[in-house]
């Protein structure tokens, strides 16, 4: 699919791939360089988690964990 650059240097992500990436207006998304490839990804926004050590904090510090392991 191809898209045209605007003179702001913006893009328009298509409707079909913003549904099927789960992507809404507002949300961010991450935007890399690889190779001669433009890569966009959705972030994802941390589900908040419950139960029994939901108020301890560990469950953030696993997920910042997991964010930071590398990929």
């Amino acid at each position: 699919m191809t898209v045209r650059v605007g003179p702001k240097g913006q893009i328009v992500i298509p409707k079909p791939i913003r549904d099927r990436a789960s992507i809404e207006p507002g949300d961010e998304v991450e935007v890399e360089l690889r190779n001669d490839t433009i890569v966009v990804t959705p972030r994802r926004r941390p589900r908040r988690l419950g139960g029994r050590f939901s108020r301890t904090g560990m469950a953030g510090r696993l997920l910042a964990d997991r964010r930071d392991e590398p990929r």
